[in-house]
């Protein structure tokens, strides 16, 4: 299926105590991730809004492997891992410098109608951008 690379440099403010990235951060690195990639396919976030189409997180699932640090360059791989229905599946791979394997995440999300915020098929428009 589809993939993407995106970089993320870590902040001070969001690394703990421990010097480490707090594991509430990596929720907002998959977004952006989940953003490029979108963009990546010509695929706006804002106009698919504008139209009425929003796509709340369903399910969010983490493994943490190694810690990320302050001021290093996250490298985030980003796939699709089926055709999108009502839902869509993206598995993540997050790698540090090294480029070791540090975390894997997963995420479904849902096309919701925003005026009715009930479930709708993905937009024929995006299919078609996925290659599908």
């Amino acid at each position: 299926m589809k993939s993407h690379i995106s970089h993320v440099k870590v902040r001070y403010a969001e690394t703990d105590q421990m010097g480490v990235v707090h594991h509430g951060n990596y929720a907002q690195y998959l977004e952006m991730a989940r953003i490029d990639w979108l963009t990546e396919l010509g695929i706006s976030y804002k106009s698919m809004e504008t139209n009425g189409i929003m796509l709340p997180v369903f399910e969010l699932s983490f493994k943490f492997l190694r810690p990320a640090t302050f001021d290093e360059i996250l490298k985030i791989e980003t796939r699709l891992k089926e055709k999108p229905g009502v839902k869509i599946a993206f598995d993540y791979s997050i790698f540090n410098e090294k480029e070791e394997l540090i975390t894997t995440a997963n995420t479904v999300l849902v096309f919701m109608d925003s005026g009715t915020r009930k479930p709708v098929k993905c937009p024929p428009n995006i299919l078609e951008r996925l290659g599908f």
